[in-house]
């Protein structure tokens, strides 16, 4: 069975940083790109970062470029989001997930900047 279990969220000041883990279970994550994604209150799910099965190419949303970083540790089947100089805007429930149609969504982890 695919899973996915993101954790690393939490409630944080304005500036801060946090660091989201995601492993990955039921396939060869290794073999395949692997994306975070977030969904804010009332908003629909966006694409915040992407990174290819080797990790050689990355991409980033124009909202987190910059600040937030993709890498992967394939020994460890575990996908990380580095986020740094967080905003309020990005408070969001934050997912990874493989982008293909057999991949279901993990739980999530809430992340929270505020003051």
């Amino acid at each position: 069975q695919v899973q996915f279990v993101e954790s690393g969220g939490g409630l944080v000041q304005p500036g801060a940083s946090l660091r989201l883990s995601c492993v990955a279970s039921g396939f060869s994550s290794s073999s395949f790109t692997m994306n975070w994604y977030r969904q804010a209150p009332g908003k629909e799910r966006e694409q915040v970062a992407s990174i290819t099965d080797n990790g050689a190419y990355r991409t980033y949303a124009v909202s987190v470029k910059g600040r937030f970083a993709i890498s992967r540790d394939n020994d460890k089947n575990t996908v990380y989001l580095q986020m740094n100089n967080l905003k309020p805007e990005d408070t969001a429930v934050y997912y990874c997930k493989a982008p293909y149609s057999w991949a279901s969504w993990g739980q999530g982890t809430q992340v929270t900047v505020s003051s």
